[in-house]
């Protein structure tokens, strides 16, 4: 007689705030999209005689001191902090999670020497590393992507090293230690796979700090230089007319904060729906 007893799976439930940031992650994305292949208007044309224009049909946030429609600089400004998270945080994921497995899987000098390593970097401020490698190789988009990168690399080592650790006492590795398989083998079959999820939220939450750095860095000067549109130097431009014009202020503000918070909920919402500790406690 075939066993009639109910099979119960379990699913991860996503929450609010997953779906609220994967959705103004998506708008951010679907904006520097259709950057590339629309704008109302070139967002570097200079036309002094539309300058400082208010909310209007024709240009829908208005125009700055030069001329320049806010709504085209907004749209491609979402590209470049798009490509500046994107290229950071995966120069920290290359470097920050095999360098995180090997402190794990290392024998345990080896181990704490690179961690102790990790946490002389980890005292530099992203901001401040951000600033010190602009001042030697001048202010550029790369130079502003490579600097947060390398800033948030200790981010990922710690938390894949503390993953990676539980992951070493599981069976299935002790298992394949046993059989003789090469701690790289077990690193890239056991060990990486297991802590993909750790990689991810990490992701998403080192994404919003890459785009809060680098809007501070154009807002500074040192970060994307003109013409290209940025958001941070926006900000920095619209300061000087904040009691005169204060939307070209509040728009890119609302923009950098709005995605910063965006990326915060999404990272949130997947550390709940990936860690079961978490979900124990529901």
């Amino acid at each position: 007689m075939p066993d009639s007893t109910p099979v119960v799976t379990t699913r991860r439930r996503l929450g609010a705030a997953v779906v609220i940031g994967a959705v103004i992650v998506g708008v951010v994305v679907l904006m520097a999209l259709v950057s590339f292949v629309w704008t109302p208007y070139d967002p570097t044309f200079v036309n002094a005689t539309d300058r400082l224009q208010g909310l209007s049909a024709r240009h829908l946030l208005g125009t700055d001191k030069f001329g320049r429609d806010v709504l085209s600089q907004i749209l491609m400004g979402s590209r470049t902090t798009l490509f500046v998270g994107i290229v950071a945080v995966g120069v920290a994921a290359v470097v920050g999670v095999p360098l995180g497995i090997i402190a794990a899987m290392a024998p345990r000098w080896s181990g704490e020497l690179i961690m102790r390593a990790n946490d002389l970097l980890l005292a530099f401020p992203a901001l401040l590393l951000a600033i010190m490698f602009s001042a030697v190789y001048g202010g550029s988009t790369l130079v502003a992507m490579i600097a947060i990168g390398i800033a948030t690399v200790p981010s990922f080592a710690r938390l894949i090293r503390g993953g990676a650790l539980q992951v070493m006492r599981s069976e299935y590795v002790l298992a394949a230690r046993a059989a003789g398989r090469r701690p790289a083998a077990i690193g890239l079959w056991h060990v990486l796979p297991n802590v993909s999820s750790l990689v991810i939220v990490q992701a998403s939450v080192s994404f919003a700090i890459a785009v809060l750095a680098e809007a501070a860095l154009s807002f500074l000067g040192l970060g994307t230089p003109p013409p290209t549109p940025s958001w941070g130097r926006m900000l920095q431009e619209g300061q000087e007319l904040l009691f005169s014009a204060p939307r070209l202020a509040v728009v890119p503000g609302i923009a950098i904060a709005v995605v910063v918070l965006g990326f915060n909920l999404l990272g949130d919402g997947l550390r709940d729906a990936f860690d079961p500790r978490l979900q124990d406690r529901r």
